[in-house]
């Protein structure tokens, strides 16, 4: 299973205090908000997607995604998840003994980190052609099950921010087109037939051409 990261902008992630324990608390996934995922598809993640993995799944709080920079785990009770309606929340008490724990609640309460991020690999999915007004044919994924790895807080909370989040999406993009076309072609000339006028960005063809071009300039 591919390793996914997404980000949720800013102002998402406040400082609270529980008695004398500092808690970081936000929303680190949201329900059925669209998001342009590096210009190649569009993404929602549906209610639900996380019920079986907050059950199952040992999901650590991290700084940037960086294992050493670890303050929280679900599975010792000091970072909590839970499904609302909004999306996926998370509580987490950081280990005020550390430097990484005492430096999470400093950024926080200061307003220099300001977003959340979660890695995960998809379980179930589902893919849709749908037309935009102005675009043409764009490739919609709606996620409705996965593996939770770590949620945090993170330095630039924004989509397309990351090389990560290009390159994990590039992979999930064009393991989707393998698999809507077997014979190894990247369409069906289905839409020329239509005669809808396609722009080289977020349609079927011009968004395998978009990856080509992206993987090569980060080489």
């Amino acid at each position: 299973m591919k390793i996914e990261r997404r980000f949720i902008p800013a102002d998402e992630v406040e400082l609270r205090m529980d008695g004398e324990d500092p808690v970081i608390e936000g929303h680190a996934a949201v329900f059925n908000k669209w998001a342009d995922i590096g210009g190649m598809f569009r993404e929602r993640i549906a209610p639900g997607a996380f019920t079986e993995s907050i059950e199952n799944d040992d999901i650590r709080a991290l700084v940037n995604h960086d294992p050493n920079m670890l303050y929280g785990r679900n599975k010792n009770g000091t970072h909590e998840l839970v499904e609302d309606k909004k999306g996926l929340l998370t509580r987490t008490r950081p280990n005020m003994d550390t430097t990484v724990g005492r430096d999470a609640v400093a950024w926080v309460k200061r307003g220099d980190m300001t977003g959340q991020s979660f890695g995960f690999s998809v379980l179930e999915d589902s893919w849709q052609t749908k037309d935009i007004e102005g675009r043409g044919p764009v490739d919609h994924r709606t996620i409705k099950k996965v593996r939770t790895y770590d949620t945090g807080i993170v330095t630039y909370p924004a989509y397309e921010q990351t090389d990560i989040v290009v390159r994990s999406a590039q992979e999930v993009y064009e393991e989707h087109r393998k698999q809507e076309a077997p014979d190894g072609s990247e369409g069906n000339g289905e839409e020329e037939a239509a005669g809808r006028t396609q722009t080289p960005h977020m349609t079927s063809k011009g968004n395998a051409l978009a990856l080509r071009e992206r993987e090569a300039r980060m080489g």
